[in-house]
């Protein structure tokens, strides 16, 4: 039997004022942690790696922006959650999926961290524009750019995970993961 968190439920029918029925719960295709558990350990010692000398709050931004992207509803859970509980605010959660026309929200480091990510997840055009990485290059030196781009490269390979596993959103609690 699959459920919704039950905080998840009451916290929506307080806001709609209804008792609606939910769509049920889907269950993840596999539990793939379990199964390629060596695979899994080297991606938590990855993630931890690539979040060295990166600030937490831009990094969990940039986490989400990847996350929306490639639509991984597991690691936007996890994401947001951390987001808040670091100190980030709802607003900025919420305006990052139209961050362009939101620009006032963020500072000129997130933005070319954002457009970073935004260049690296959605590789349709097959390159990062040379406009876009000499904007992240103004704003983060060298060492730090290298772990912005490790840690931009860590959540897309997150999101895939939790993508192509089908991974369900909803019973993360912060602080019980770190990735």
């Amino acid at each position: 039997m699959t459920t919704t968190p039950a905080h998840t439920h009451a916290h929506a029918h307080a806001a709609t004022g209804t008792d609606a029925p939910y769509a049920p719960e889907h269950p993840a295709r596999m539990p793939w942690a379990q199964l390629a558990p060596e695979v899994y350990k080297a991606m938590v010692r990855l993630d931890a790696a690539s979040r060295k000398g990166l600030d937490p709050l831009l990094l969990e931004l940039v986490k989400v922006r990847a996350s929306q992207l490639n639509r991984c509803a597991l690691c936007l859970d996890m994401h947001s959650k951390d987001a808040i509980a670091a100190g980030e605010s709802v607003e900025r959660i919420i305006q990052l999926s139209a961050w362009d026309e939101s620009r006032h929200f963020y500072t000129e480091k997130e933005i070319a961290a954002i457009e970073l990510t935004e260049a690296i997840t959605v590789l349709t055009d097959g390159f990062v524009p040379d406009e876009v990485y000499a904007r992240a290059a103004e704003h983060f030196e060298g060492a730090e750019l290298a772990q912005l781009i490790a840690a931009i490269t860590v959540i897309n390979a997150w999101n895939r995970f939790g993508v192509a596993t089908r991974q369900v959103p909803g019973h993360y609690t912060p602080g019980d993961l770190k990735h």
